[in-house]
């Protein structure tokens, strides 16, 4: 970046703005937008409310009141941003990824705060805990929108809930179900995905799963090992279960002496279709660590429906091991047609780390994780005007990076597209490596890449 283009950022920022001046029905208070909006862009070393405002020459209570007591729309900020980025940003391969935060907090008035699992400390601590629903199409990506988790014990104590603003509809919800309502109001704002993808934490939800057929969302996530399903799904009667005495059962059940639903790491180690099958090497991309690839196993899945019996249509169960580390094993869940290549369906796996370069960028330039308000009103607002900031970020480096790379070409679910050099299915007759020789020359992962059948294209930092 050059000096004229330096000086280029604040009537760029100046215009960006103005695409969120119907948020606000005062001027002065429109003001404050873009105060916070450059302490987030700034080299402060703490964007919390405080610095922002000495740095701008602003009274600290005004930037305060800004965000917990002023009268403007956040809602419609966010959904001005949703409506931005499907304008900007239409592709028929865009992936969504389900994933949540935490910020580790000192006190017990933030709301949300206790003891839970902190991902940024790796154990459990105090902290707050959010969920956001990112979006990403070839080389662009951003958050779309976050949300609190408010835990069982705030939601039951509600004296402590309007001590912190927290409004009295506000109650507990899982956090597979915060997702699913930040994809619908993605999707009335006009977000388009082709694919989504979560953790084992919301994959391992068979009502998420199940909700997410219900809204024809294609999808591949990640499944806990203990996850249960059958790959032969058992038969179903519906014939009434006599007995001598009592009324006999009516509804449908599976035949006696069928098999029950199973964990996958027991199939994938006793199931025929999986256990005599051989694995094979898929290079995913390249890591910070150096390439990435993954010996695969595929197979049909019939996940239980609410009754305990085998959903009718079946999904893609598929399970990854790791080439340079053989007890890595990675189990996942997809639904998409029959046809769908599998090479398609672990790019969209392994697409999360999108998502995590979200949640880094966001607390290590924006200050995502400076919040210190007590007012759940400012964490959300905080939240908003965090996300408006990264796209204005997304949008000048757009402008200025020159030619685009080349794209990710992931099909959707459905075909229409071919797959790119990310994830390419071995040629035929490849021979995989002895396990045991792969341990002792892990250089060998390298000459793995020669298994792409398409030259390698460029990629994003």
């Amino acid at each position: 970046m050059d000096a004229e283009q330096i000086r280029q950022l604040k009537p760029m920022l100046t215009q960006y703005l103005k695409h969120f001046d119907g948020c606000f029905a005062r001027k002065d208070t429109r003001a404050h937008l873009q105060v916070y909006v450059q302490g987030q862009l700034s080299e402060l070393r703490r964007k919390s409310v405080e610095p922002i405002a000495k740095e701008a020459g602003v009274p600290v209570r005004t930037l305060q009141e800004f965000l917990s007591l002023l009268k403007w729309d956040e809602e419609r900020m966010r959904d001005r941003m949703q409506e931005m980025v499907a304008a900007e940003h239409p592709c028929p391969h865009a992936v969504g990824i389900i994933d949540e935060t935490s910020f580790a907090k000192q006190g017990h008035k933030t709301p949300g705060v206790k003891r839970q699992w902190c991902g940024s400390r790796g154990k459990k601590d105090n902290c707050t805990v959010t969920v956001h629903l990112a979006f990403a199409a070839a080389d662009f990506h951003c958050l779309l929108d976050g949300e609190l988790f408010l835990p069982q014990d705030w939601s039951d104590d509600r004296i402590r809930c309007r001590a912190a603003g927290i409004p009295d509809t506000m109650v507990y919800r899982p956090k597979w179900q915060i997702a699913l309502e930040l994809l619908d109001r993605a999707r009335g704002n006009g977000i388009r995905l082709a694919w989504l993808t979560f953790d084992e934490g919301y994959g391992g939800k068979p009502p998420f799963l199940r909700a997410l057929r219900q809204r024809k969302q294609p999808f591949v996530g990640e499944v806990p090992r203990s996850f249960t399903g059958w790959i032969k799904p058992p038969r179903v009667t519906n014939r009434p279960f006599r007995r001598q005495r009592g009324r006999g059962r009516k509804t449908p059940r599976i035949t006696s002496g069928s098999p029950p639903a199973q964990e996958v790491q027991h199939l994938l180690g006793h199931a025929p279709q999986l256990r005599d099958q051989p694995w094979k090497p898929y290079y995913i991309r390249d890591g910070r660590q150096g390439p990435m690839v993954w010996e695969v196993k595929h197979v049909r899945f019939y996940l239980k429906d609410e009754g305990g019996l085998p959903e009718r249509r079946p999904m893609h169960l598929v399970i990854a091991r790791n080439v340079l580390k053989p007890g890595e094993i990675k189990f996942f869940v997809g639904d998409a047609p029959r046809g769908t290549q599998v090479g398609t369906l672990l790019l969209v796996a392994f697409s999360r780390w999108r998502v995590e370069r979200c949640f880094e960028d966001h607390k290590d330039e924006l200050g995502l994780d400076h919040y210190e308000g007590r007012c759940y009103l400012g964490l959300k607002r905080h939240l908003a005007i965090s996300a408006v900031s990264y796209l204005f970020l997304s949008r000048v480096h757009e402008q200025w990076r020159g030619e685009k790379t080349g794209p990710h070409c992931l099909p959707g679910p459905h075909g229409g597209g071919q797959l790119g050099s990310l994830v390419v299915a071995p040629r035929p007759g490849f021979r995989q490596a002895d396990p045991a020789h792969r341990r002792e020359h892990p250089g060998n992962a390298t000459r793995q890449r020669q298994i792409r059948a398409e030259p390698h294209q460029a990629k994003t930092a």
